[in-house]
């Protein structure tokens, strides 16, 4: 079960929409005085190098952030400036690569981090022994003392326990990698005891577009579990290309990677929307690898 890594995957365009979910989202919740505590349930080795070899590898972030880079995009020349939130998810990335481009990609423990107040908190859950050594060396260089608590345990059986904070203020991120069926039910499962624990909590799940039942099912049973909670919700999703199998010239059948994502809110800010309705075009035209590339973004609830 600990074969996913996402070192091999930062920087690729469902971080994109992760991450500019995520940083829209803070920016709203920061911006009352009382603390904020963030729960990451996966929160993976914190900070990762794109010129590594495990990124370099893959290289998804080259169809991911690095297309979102003038610098690094040449057909950027005379295109419309980035959506506000696009441009924000921009700004903190290149706080974390002050001599220019994007060599260093912050995962969502050091995004988080970066926004957040001396008084708001952030817990991190990590069961990968790899990457759960890597988080806490990681989280060990910003001498943030309290304010971060690393722990190596399965983020969705003991991450409700910080539910709900001393201040009935928080942000809960589940991200796991999916890599086996049973996630899918589990998210689920956390996410619905989570409500019942701390119904006014905000609850942004990541989501992977495949060709998996469970993965289509998943956004469906959330929806329906916000609505019967009597709670807003807010989905946003990102293709980038087809999900079908090709076949080359030798007859060789692949199967593409990660065609598409999706990041689904319960009680998102009311701000959001507005700000996603302008920056989703604006990542399926630059972050598009074929001609099926599009986005949708729903909401409903109270």
């Amino acid at each position: 079960m600990f074969s996913y890594r996402h070192a091999f995957h930062a920087g690729n365009h469902a971080d994109v929409l992760k991450h500019t979910v995520l940083i829209a989202t803070l920016d709203h919740l920061l911006e009352k005085d009382a603390a904020l505590t963030v729960v990451d349930t996966h929160a993976g080795a914190g900070l990762y190098r794109l010129d590594g070899d495990y990124a370099g590898t893959s290289g998804e972030a080259a169809d991911g952030i690095l297309r979102l880079f003038p610098e690094s995009n040449a057909a950027a020349a005379g295109t419309p400036p980035l959506a506000d939130a696009l441009a924000r998810y921009l700004e903190v990335v290149r706080d974390f690569n002050p001599k220019g481009g994007a060599r260093i990609y912050p995962g969502s423990p050091f995004i988080t981090h970066h926004l957040l107040r001396d008084h708001d908190k952030l817990k991190l859950f990590e069961l990968h022994p790899t990457d759960a050594r890597t988080l806490d060396a990681n989280i060990a260089q910003l001498e943030a003392g309290r304010q971060i608590a690393v722990l190596r345990e399965d983020g969705f059986g003991s991450a409700t326990k910080f539910l709900p904070p001393p201040s009935r203020r928080a942000l809960v991120l589940c991200d796991p990698s999916y890599e086996i069926k049973s996630d899918y039910a589990r998210v689920l499962e956390f996410v619905t005891g989570a409500l019942k624990r701390f119904a006014t909590g905000t609850y942004a799940v990541w989501y992977p577009i495949i060709p998996r039942p469970e993965a289509h099912d998943l956004p469906r049973r959330l929806k329906t579990l916000a609505t019967k909670s009597g709670k807003p919700w807010l989905n946003a999703t990102l293709t980038v290309k087809s999900s079908k199998i090709v076949t080359d010239t030798s007859g060789a059948k692949h199967r593409p990677g990660l065609p598409a994502s999706g990041m689904f809110l319960i009680n998102p800010p009311h701000t959001l929307k507005a700000r996603l309705q302008a920056a989703l075009p604006q990542m399926a035209e630059r972050l598009a690898q074929d001609r099926n590339a599009a986005f949708s973004l729903d909401s409903g609830g109270a």
